[in-house]
């Protein structure tokens, strides 16, 4: 074995001999300083040893082990945040040996700015600008289909004119065809108040949400209080809007009567790819499907795979957990979370 060689094997063995036992990330470098991969780790001087105490039966994992020249470590909390950090590594370095998540197109999404007068438009850019994103949407027409509903239902405005106060103070504004049609309250010109303007816009979002059965009984009870003081014209606007949420509803997918709050993980895979099925379940009815495409690298269990899908789609979709439905338990503890692995009835 060439000296140098020698040193870079006794180097490596310095570094996993002072590693903790401990949940962190680690990162492996080729000769010219490159990341070739991330992983996480429960416990990194266990897993990390594990890749140079051994052949491995995976060729692949055999090349990576021979091609690592140098290594780091950072130690996290628990393991959650070890795949938070593993996921956003992964998409920085983009290392040649890890999971590659096939994404072949650019989905939709529904913006709501964050404005004093904010807007609601579909894009394909997801940006960190301090607007509210909800999707991505299978496809364009999904979207469309929702920004319509919010549109029939709510006075938001769609110019994109900078409104602040000293604009309104200044009088610059100028109402347009939108606010002598009634599709718009007159926002550059103040005639909306912000705060009543927020009102549509939490409701807009509601929507967004999937939270469709909550904002209908809010928007009954509001019917039937106006109704009670004789403001029928008032509590007639609210009807229609409620019967427009209702038939939106009802195009949902049902999946049950009895399970309320879910998300569901499916899985399909062959040798090399890996495809990820998501459903946002609320009140019974599937509000958000996602179908993501992986391509293993190396080894990578079913249920590893289950877990950078889980991370994938809680910092896309900005998911909180709480009851999880998975075809397996993924590869990553989750403190917070139940998960559930239905049984097929023989």
């Amino acid at each position: 074995m060439a000296k140098h060689d020698k040193n870079k094997s006794q180097t490596l063995r310095d570094k996993i001999a002072i590693l903790p036992d401990t949940p962190g990330v680690y990162q492996y470098y080729d000769a010219d300083g490159k990341v070739i991969y991330v992983g996480k780790a429960k416990n990194l001087k266990r897993r990390v040893s594990s890749y140079f105490n051994r052949t491995h039966d995976c060729l692949r994992t055999n090349l990576l082990v021979r091609a690592i020249a140098d290594m780091s470590y950072i130690v996290v909390p628990t393991e959650q945040d070890a795949l938070n950090l593993e996921n956003s590594m992964i998409k920085e370095y983009q290392p040649r040996y890890n999971v590659l998540l096939k994404d072949d197109k650019s989905y939709p999404w529904i913006c709501v700015t964050k404005e004093l007068y904010p807007r609601v438009f579909m894009t394909r850019q997801h940006t960190k600008d301090g607007s509210k994103y909800f999707g991505p949407y299978t496809d364009a027409p999904s979207a469309r289909a929702v920004l319509d509903l919010v549109k029939r239902l709510y006075p938001i405005r769609t110019c994109r004119i900078p409104i602040t106060p000293e604009y309104i103070d200044k009088h610059k504004g100028r109402v347009c065809l939108e606010y002598h049609i009634k599709r718009c309250e007159g926002c550059c010109v103040g005639a909306v108040t912000p705060d009543k303007y927020q009102e549509y816009i939490e409701h807009v979002k509601q929507i967004l949400r999937g939270d469709t059965g909550e904002l209908m009984d809010y928007l009954k009870a509001e019917m039937e209080r106006l109704a009670m003081q004789l403001r029928f014209e008032e509590a007639q606007t609210l009807k229609e809007q409620y019967m427009l949420v209702d038939r939106y509803r009802a195009k949902s997918v049902i999946v049950s009567q009895t399970v309320s709050d879910v998300d569901v993980f499916g899985i399909d895979d062959d040798k090399q790819d890996v495809y990820i099925n998501y459903m946002h379940v609320r009140r019974g009815a599937v509000v958000k499907s996602v179908t993501l495409r992986y391509k293993r690298r190396l080894d990578e269990t079913r249920a590893e795979m289950l877990a950078y899908a889980m991370e994938e789609i809680r910092q896309t979709l900005d998911v909180t957990y709480d009851e999880v439905v998975v075809a397996e338990i993924p590869d990553v503890e989750m403190p917070d979370v139940t998960f559930t692995v239905p049984r097929v009835s023989s």
